[in-house]
């Protein structure tokens, strides 16, 4: 016969002052809800310049205008039709959009999971791969990394319209840029290092 597995031992209550301190961690729930809606908020603003780009494509000016006016593409010339840089920068306004999603997603997710409660998603079909390992420490580099993402998108943007921006503004931006890059190595060498630094678990 097998042996009785052993009853693990029960928690003990909190003392109040300890309870209301614990129970303080649902104050984040209404900031991840507020993320929640402004996640929809760009997902609205994602539908609203892919059809003014469908629409341009088909030859209307007003959504023309409208694409160039949020892109902020300069010319000295009347923009009267679609061009490959005008596209070009749409597409990657959109991806700016989708990696930002991406980026409130591990902050929602992940935070409310290290921070909050726990989902209980182990065994779902549709859990994140990140999400089984995360914590504090990990969930900064990842949202280190996905920012740099984010400023290699905008740099980008700024390299392809380059003749109608100062140089200034491109040194500036290329900087910023490198200062996240620099940041991001920071965080992970410095995770790296607490890791080492702690005990193995017995």
């Amino acid at each position: 016969m097998s042996e009785p597995q052993p009853i693990p031992p029960k928690a003990s209550p909190l003392r109040p002052i300890p309870n209301i301190i614990f129970a303080s961690r649902w104050l984040q729930l209404p900031l991840y809800l507020g993320l929640i809606a402004a996640q929809a908020v760009y997902v609205f603003h994602f539908w609203v310049e892919l059809v003014h780009l469908l629409e341009a494509v088909f030859g209307s000016q007003t959504a023309l205008q409208a694409l160039v006016t949020s892109i902020g593409y300069k010319s000295d010339i009347q923009v009267s039709e679609l061009n490959e840089t005008i596209i070009m920068l749409v597409v990657l306004a959109l991806i700016d959009v989708v990696m930002i999603s991406n980026l409130l997603i591990m902050v929602i997710v992940g935070g409310y999971e290290t921070f909050v409660s726990r989902m209980n998603l182990e065994g779902h079909r549709d859990q994140p791969e990140w999400l089984s390992h995360v914590n504090a420490s990990v969930l900064k580099v990842k949202l280190a990394t996905a920012i740099i993402g984010i400023s290699s998108i905008h740099l980008l943007k700024t390299f392809i319209n380059a003749a109608n921006y100062d140089v200034k503004v491109l040194m500036w931006q290329t900087i910023i840029h490198v200062v996240f890059l620099l940041s991001a190595l920071a965080i992970a060498l410095t995770d790296k290092l607490m890791s080492r630094a702690e005990p193995p678990a017995h």
